[in-house]
């Protein structure tokens, strides 16, 4: 089982770190990509993913930290070069949330992120809310290109993930699908084609029920797992062995 994003350079997770990583051998993980969401998170995870050989990191700015972190494609691309460890590119992407966005800081930085993927062939993790169109207009500006695209803790439109579909890319259920309320979601994944389908934390956020409320780490993907499988009517060892396969697709071929 693998934990295709968390961020243990964030607290509780770094403070506990020993613990957290001997929980999730526990359950059976056998990795855990560790995100990058700013400069000063990246030269965390460039320490943590030596803590353990489970551990694997990213390199990327949080769109809501675009407007903080200037970024250039060249020094993701000389990182990559540096640690073979640093396996992914993000997270990136569009959040529109919040009203006082600086949209264009978040689209010249996620543009950023595009372009040192393309010329990496490295996997670009991407964030997106409230910007469906935003982000599949960019996308699909590169789609000869053959980007590897990861839809981290997909929340989208069943429309949504049907057009990314079509550029070929993964989506990673995070514990929002074990919600009540979040059962058109689960309908989008039931659509999905199971090999394209990966499975996240997302920890410390985003604890899945009947965790929710509490703050989240690696182990509890054994619930999100659990329960996406009911979802996609097969056992759990097969969805384990899927989205552990294609996580190992997508980040080692």
């Amino acid at each position: 089982m693998i934990d295709s994003h968390c961020h243990l350079d964030h607290e509780p997770l770094l403070g506990d770190l020993d613990n957290v990583l001997l929980r999730s051998k526990n359950i059976g993980i056998t990795k855990l990509l560790t995100i990058s969401t700013s400069l000063e998170s990246f030269s965390r995870v460039k320490e943590i993913v030596n803590k353990d050989d489970m551990i694997y990191g990213t390199i990327g700015i949080h769109p809501h930290e675009a407007d903080k972190n200037e970024i250039s494609s060249k020094f993701i691309v000389d990182n990559l070069k540096e640690n073979r460890k640093i396996i992914g590119i993000g997270e990136t992407g569009l959040d529109f949330f919040y009203d006082n966005c600086d949209r264009k800081k978040q689209l010249d930085s996620f543009r950023i992120h595009i372009e040192a993927s393309l010329e990496t062939k490295v996997p670009l993790i991407i964030h997106s809310r409230d910007a469906e169109d935003e982000t599949f207009k960019i996308l699909d500006e590169y789609k000869d290109n053959n980007l590897k695209i990861l839809m981290h803790c997909f929340t989208g439109s069943k429309e949504f993930s049907k057009k990314l579909l079509l550029l070929n890319s993964y989506f990673s259920a995070s514990g929002i699908i074990t919600f009540k309320n979040s059962l058109d979601l689960q309908n989008t994944f039931k659509s999905l084609p199971l090999e394209k389908i990966l499975i996240e934390t997302d920890s410390p956020f985003l604890a899945p029920v009947p965790n929710r409320g509490k703050k989240n780490e690696p182990s509890f993907i054994d619930f999100t797992a659990a329960k996406l499988a009911e979802i996609k009517e097969i056992s759990k060892s097969k969805l384990i062995e899927t989205t552990t396969n294609n996580f190992n697709k997508l980040f080692f071929n």
